[in-house]
């Protein structure tokens, strides 16, 4: 199967993308393959002046049940590298809001991907895992890291431990998702939901918002405060503030203009590093 045809894109006339995982024959199961095909997309949808706002869900029956068992098979044994690789915190370059709609299984290097989303809906009958400690592996792709600023240490110290099943009603009450939705109803209410976005919100401050919140969960109040006034500067600065003001007064839904092309959230926060845009081989040991 061709690159593009292993994750879908639809560009739909309400300004949102609707972009699907294809590998519904492995159960969505992620791969190298998959992996340049999805980023890809988000590369793609990023840049497209008709996006203002991403769904992202499986085809079929599932999200996407962790990394392709028979890739795990080859790779026992074997010195891991990073090579050529993109991060798989790929999608926090992403400058749109990204709404998971998980339909089925969600695990391992696939939770990864639902967490790295701004807003989660999940099917009722959908069941989420962090399955590396069932596999032999280590909390892989940065998972240690995003879980507890989700749910806590201890919550997610016990789901890291056990690995086990956690239902969509239990990942609702810990607050892994947002909404837990009946699976025939489940991407219709993702698409409603960011197509609300779409209409509604101004395009630089949904890049603005994703990429604070991104920097700012780690770091202190004082430097969160300081890049705030920078980027309020720029939206007082900016044309969007004036006719979010203009559709108020005339009580008129917002005629935003599209993001363009070369704002950059980080450059406008004075921001000496950011993660998103750092590369694998930075990361690892010598």
């Amino acid at each position: 199967m061709a690159d593009e045809e292993l994750t879908l894109v639809e560009v739909r006339p309400d300004g949102v993308a609707v972009v699907t995982l294809n590998r519904p024959e492995r159960r969505n199961a992620w791969s190298p393959e998959l992996e340049v095909a999805y980023f890809g997309a988000l590369e793609r949808v990023d840049t497209d002046p008709r996006v203002r706002a991403v769904v992202v869900t499986g085809a079929g029956t599932t999200f996407c049940p962790g990394m392709d068992v028979a890739r795990l098979e080859s790779l026992a044994g074997t010195q891991l590298t990073q090579d050529g690789r993109l991060p798989v915190y790929s999608p926090w370059r992403v400058r749109k809001p990204m709404i998971a709609a998980v339909n089925g299984a969600c695990a391992g290097i696939g939770l990864v991907q639902a967490l790295l989303c701004d807003v989660r809906f999940i099917a009722s009958t959908a069941k989420i895992s962090t399955s590396f400690a069932r596999r032999g592996l280590a909390g892989e792709y940065g998972l240690t890291w995003l879980l507890p600023r989700m749910v806590g240490l201890p919550i997610a110290t016990e789901l890291l431990l056990s690995a086990r099943t956690v239902t969509a009603d239990e990942a609702m009450a810990l607050g892994l998702v947002t909404r837990v939705v009946d699976p025939e109803a489940l991407l219709d209410t993702a698409v409603t939901y960011a197509a609300d976005i779409a209409e509604h919100c101004a395009p630089t401050s949904l890049a603005m918002l994703r990429h604070q919140l991104h920097l700012d969960g780690d770091a202190t109040f004082v430097d969160a405060m300081r890049r705030s006034y920078h980027a309020m500067a720029a939206a007082v600065a900016g044309a969007d503030l004036a006719e979010g003001v203009a559709s108020l007064l005339e009580k008129r839904p917002p005629s935003f203009a599209p993001l363009p092309d070369d704002y950059d959230p980080a450059a406008i926060l004075g921001a000496d590093v950011v993660i998103a845009h750092q590369r694998p081989e930075t990361l690892l040991p010598d």
